[in-house]
């Protein structure tokens, strides 16, 4: 199921909304598959930005920024081994709140090309769970 998957509504400004999910510190309390984020390289929002994600699964892809322009849209992509993924967030104010689209894709080569389609297609049910949370903790700050 790679593509876009049905907004999730922030009950704050897009311009929080972004900042908050961009920052890689802040991954780690929203987003459940993620132990801890090591080695930030460079600053936060700037197209480049690298980190790794280390994850509860013991995987540790090393994510890359590749499109950031505030508050509209960011992406990024990640490798591991013979997995990539994509992920581009788009953020839309709808009044004094934003609504938060993904687009994404789950993507493997060789024989672990099974997998990856089978990733492509649970991985968005994860993201929205993590968008939710998202959603959750910045409507109590």
């Amino acid at each position: 199921m790679s593509g876009r998957v049905a907004p999730i509504r922030f009950e704050v400004s897009c311009e929080e909304a972004y900042d908050y999910l961009i920052d890689p510190a802040n991954r780690v309390e929203w987003q459940s598959s993620l132990r801890r984020v090591e080695q930030v390289r460079g600053p936060d929002g700037v197209i480049g930005q690298t980190w790794i994600d280390v994850t509860t699964a013991g995987m540790r892809p090393l994510m890359e920024l590749t499109d950031a322009e505030r508050p509209h849209r960011w992406s990024e992509v990640g490798r591991w081994r013979g997995f990539g993924a994509t992920l581009t967030l788009t953020f839309t104010p709808v009044g004094s709140f934003c609504d938060v689209t993904p687009s994404m894709s789950v993507y493997a080569s060789g024989l672990l090309r099974p997998i990856g389609g089978l990733l492509d297609r649970l991985a968005p049910l994860a993201v929205r769970s993590d968008l939710r949370r998202a959603a959750t903790i910045l409507a109590r700050r």
